[in-house]
């Protein structure tokens, strides 16, 4: 299992986390095992959510963190709006996204399955900064009232957390 740590700044109409980074994963989970994301996202609070895939177009959350894992396939994701960070993604890969990062699926195998969930008590809004003018200062004060994430639901460990930004 390998850990990468992204921390995002404002791009535009997309406000991104300032205080919370973005982690990818590496062989997080069983590859091709849909059961076993659910199973690991369980373990560590995270009520599996739906299985799917990404969307082709830029958006984010205001209301949630999301957690994705990539249970068969694999994909190249944009996360963090135009000029942000590219990531290819294998079956057993995941990637945790705090709420007002965007992010969005630039191609991806035919065989894509994601597993996604949320911290309990949390439900997705979506806002697509493609579709007209995005007020970040009022997304940004929706996203600083959402909960830091219980934890990181791939391991468990304290999800970290930048103090003094934004």
């Amino acid at each position: 299992m390998r850990r990468e740590v992204l921390w995002l700044e404002e791009a535009g109409p997309v406000p991104n986390n300032l205080l919370l980074p973005v982690i990818v994963v590496s062989d997080a989970f069983e590859a091709g095992s849909p059961e076993a994301a659910e199973q690991m996202f369980a373990r560590h609070g995270w009520p599996p959510a739906w299985r799917n895939g990404i969307y082709p177009y830029p958006h984010f959350h205001t209301k949630a963190h999301e957690a994705l894992a990539i249970a068969r396939g694999e994909v190249t994701v944009l996360i963090g709006g135009d000029g942000g960070a590219r990531r290819h993604l294998s079956a057993g890969d995941a990637v945790v996204l705090p709420a007002g990062v965007a992010h969005q699926r630039l191609h991806a195998s035919e065989d894509l399955l994601v597993v996604g969930a949320y911290p309990p008590g949390q439900s997705p809004d979506e806002m697509r900064p493609d579709h007209g003018k995005v007020d970040v200062k009022a997304v940004r004060e929706e996203i600083a009232r959402v909960p830091d994430p219980p934890c990181n639901p791939v391991n468990g460990e304290v999800y970290p957390r930048r103090e003094g930004a934004g």
